[in-house]
This record gives structure tokens, sequence and C-alpha cells, in this order.
């Protein structure tokens, strides 16, 4: 009497059939030696993933950098067969009100996976910095001390803190990357460094803190590596996070002009090319390379294996 075949699953690109059965079928004695042999597939796929917020700007008037966007990643994750929707954080505006500090960056989004938004950077008038991904710099404020914002665990760092007020150079913190915190106004103002990923096949790094402005005759504080933008000075304003990569912006000297802007942030997916292409809305970059199909994300959309 022939075998009946059974639909048990999905066949993975690791597995051997035995003779006569074919994809997403199996007869009765398949399924007893692929569970024997520990070999039975599993229902998704196997994959690995980035996942940035969007980074803060930094605060206007003797400011703080803004706090990176947070950052996660994974390595040979089974993600069941399904669609999951993805969420792309902006960046925080920069701040044009003097005294105001930084807005914080929004959330990214991969399924239930969410990073979160980096904090905005204190001013002279509202010193601490906001907590978020990463924190943001503390403002150079009177009579001080003024504490970083908190990062969040496992995404970020804080950012730096300010200990005293004094002349002739009103230093302010630099915000918190995700492999550094910033660097307190005592020292350089610095924003933190990022972290390096190759998910792409090539080596970004990504959740740079912004550097904290000055007030005198001193230079800000740089941006992290992975996107900050640098401190301005009585004589350079402020530069901007880098887009798509969850940077912080620079804080301002004071009253200096318009803070550093925060980058957005960015969600990248890549699995074997061995498994089917994935369907996507939302436009995101695919390339294949390496022997995986990468798909970038830089605006919202979902994608369904």
């Amino acid at each position: 009497m022939p075998r009946q075949r059974t639909n048990y699953g999905i066949i993975g690109p690791a597995q051997t059939l035995s003779e006569g059965s074919s994809k997403g079928l199996y007869t009765a004695v398949d399924a007893q030696i692929a569970k024997g042999a520990s070999k039975w597939p599993i229902a998704g796929v196997i994959l690995d993933y980035l996942v940035v917020a969007g980074g803060a700007s930094g605060g206007k008037g003797q400011s703080g950098g803004g706090g990176a966007g947070g950052m996660l990643t994974g390595s040979n994750i089974t993600f069941a067969y399904g669609t999951y929707n993805v969420t792309v954080g902006a960046g925080g505006a920069g701040v044009t009100v003097t005294d105001d500090r930084g807005n914080n960056g929004s959330n990214s989004v991969f399924g239930s996976i969410t990073t979160i938004g980096g904090g905005g950077g204190g001013s002279y008038g509202n010193g601490p910095g906001k907590d978020g991904g990463s924190g943001g710099g503390a403002g150079s404020t009177s009579p001080g001390p003024a504490s970083g914002g908190n990062g969040t665990a496992g995404q970020g760092n804080n950012g730096g803190s300010v200990s005293t007020y004094g002349s002739p150079n009103y230093r302010s913190g630099g915000g918190g990357g995700k492999s550094q915190a910033g660097a307190s106004a005592s020292d350089s103002g610095n924003g933190g460094n990022g972290e390096a990923s190759s998910i792409t096949g090539v080596s970004v790094t990504y959740a740079g803190g912004g550097g904290g402005g000055i007030y005198g005759a001193g230079g800000a504080g740089a941006g992290g590596t992975g996107g900050g933008g640098a401190g301005g000075s009585n004589s350079v304003g402020a530069s901007s996070g880098t887009a798509n990569t969850g940077g912080g912006g620079g804080g301002t000297t004071y009253p200096g002009g318009t803070s550093g802007a925060g980058g957005s942030g960015i969600v990248i997916v890549r699995f074997a090319d061995s498994y089917p292409a994935a369907t996507t809305t939302g436009s995101p970059t695919y390339t294949v390379l390496g022997g995986y199909r990468i798909y970038q994300f830089t605006g919202n959309g979902s994608i369904t294996f």
C-alpha cells in the first residue's frame, strides 16, 4: 500500500528529504526520521536585523548634544512566516527658541522589536539632558550642576554632565552614543561613539551622540562616530546628525542659531538567499550580496516572509 503524504510544514533550506518527498510535503516516514535527527524544519525564516531609532536634536543656548537613537541587533533569529510592520523613526527637529532643550527622536519598530528615540540636549535655561535611547547631554546652566539624560539599557548610554558653571568657556555635555556615554563638559563635551555593523556587507557605524555646544573661545564638542553632529561655538554653527544613522544633533553656543537636528533611523533585515524573496511595502532598498537577501528600510513599510 503506498505511503500517504502529510503536509507537516515548509521544509527549510538545510533539510534533506527522503526519496519520494517534495518541498512542503512529508511522508509519515519522513516526519519520523526528521524528528529523530533533530532536523525538523522550522516554520519560519532565520534572519539578522538592525533597528536604529531617530536621534535627538541638541538644545539651543550653551546646550548639550542630542542623544543617539537606540540601537538593537540580532543574529540568526527565527521569525515565523507572516507579515511584520516596519516603522523608521524620524530625527528630532532642530530647536529655534533660545533656552529650549532639544527634541527627542522617534522610535523605530520591526515587528515586536522597538528602539527608543534619542534624548534631547539640555540648555542654559533648562540644564538636564532628556532621557532616550541614548541620553542628551546637559546644558551649561547657572549655577549648575546639571546631569545628562539616561540612556535605555542595551540600546544606548547616558549623556554627559555639567559639574560647574564657570568662565571663560561655558561648555556643555555630549549626547550619549550606542557604545559610549557622552563626554562631560569638564572633559571635551564630545558625543559618545556609536557601534559598527556589517549587516549590509559593508561596515557602517550607527548611533553616535551629538557634540555639546560652547560659549567662549574654546572648541565645541565633536560628534560621536556613527553620525553624531558637532556642537556649535561662537564661530561655527551646530551640525545635524547624519540621516539614517540615528546620530544626535549638536548643541549650540549662546544664543546660537538653530540647533543640530537628529538623524533619522533605519531598519535593516537580511536572510539567506536560499529562502524565497520577501514581499514588501514602503519601497525598501533590496540587494542580494554574499549569499544574503538584504532589505534596508529608510521609511515606514512592511515585510512578509
